[in-house]
């Protein structure tokens, strides 16, 4: 068995008493050393303290990241499912649903990327219509004019500009002026009343005769839907001579960031 040392009267006091001296150099030698733990103990405690802070802010940080995602998310998904929804419901076969709704997301697609540029803060008017317009040009010999002057949008306005510019381009290469060789569309756009307002006309010509459609159809209804989102006026116009498209919104429509 082990031999134990658990009673104080079995210990051993034959050793001799350290000197007085000793003793007290050993005390002073143990107070610098509490002292000097001390000072470490709250080097770390601060230090620990600024951890904490920084931890604590970038928690906030990804709460706030990540309930932003959620919201975008849930707007995308909504989008996504009303022109699903719209699209099948207007359309005449399986195949015509299926390529309204992939011209329909691939808008939505390029409006995103255009955003994703901008960390989704703003993209400016010229570019968001170039990029809404760029899958039906032709470099050699260019469909669109396009001028206007610079004006920067807010998401939801991005969003918008780019789906009616997508409807109306579908629409021009389908049954209006880009749909025969010498067709071409003029996209313009000026601030009115002292800059408070914005002015965007969309005008095909040399296209064939323009007729009056017979019924108002998905994007009819989507191009007039996203106008009163940006509480515009828009105004669908069907001369012979070509279609026009107008739209007339106040400038903080597009520019003000929605609250959050």
């Amino acid at each position: 068995m082990f031999e134990t040392d658990l009673c104080p009267n079995a210990r051993d006091h034959s050793a001799p008493t350290p000197p007085q001296d000793v003793l007290e150099a050993e005390n002073v030698s143990l107070r610098l050393l509490l002292a000097q733990a001390e000072i470490n103990a709250q080097e770390l405690l601060e230090q620990a303290g600024i951890d904490a802070k920084q931890r604590e802010a970038a928690d906030k940080l990804q709460k706030l990241i990540l309930e932003e995602l959620h919201h975008r998310i849930k707007n995308t998904l909504a989008t996504v499912g009303a022109i699903a929804a719209q699209s099948l419901r207007n359309a005449s076969s399986t195949e015509h649903a299926q390529q309204a709704i992939e011209g329909r997301l691939l808008a939505l697609g390029r409006a995103h990327d255009l955003l994703l540029q901008a960390q989704w803060s703003s993209a400016e008017l010229g570019k968001v219509i170039r990029g809404a317009t760029e899958a039906f040009d032709n470099r050699d010999a260019p469909k669109f004019s396009i001028d206007g002057p610079d004006i920067r949008m807010n998401s939801g306005a991005v969003i918008a500009i780019a789906m009616t510019l997508n409807e109306l381009c579908t629409n021009t290469t389908k049954f209006g002026a880009l749909s025969v060789p010498a067709g071409h569309v003029d996209i313009a756009w000026t601030l009115q009343d002292a800059g408070q307002r914005l002015h965007l006309t969309w005008s095909e010509h040399g296209g064939p005769p323009v007729q009056p459609p017979s019924r108002r159809s998905f994007g009819t209804r989507l191009i007039e839907t996203l106008g009163r989102q940006l509480k515009g006026e828009v105004a669908l116009n069907y001369p012979t001579d070509g279609f026009s498209y107008v739209i007339d919104v106040p400038l903080e429509s597009l520019t003000l960031q929605p609250a959050a």
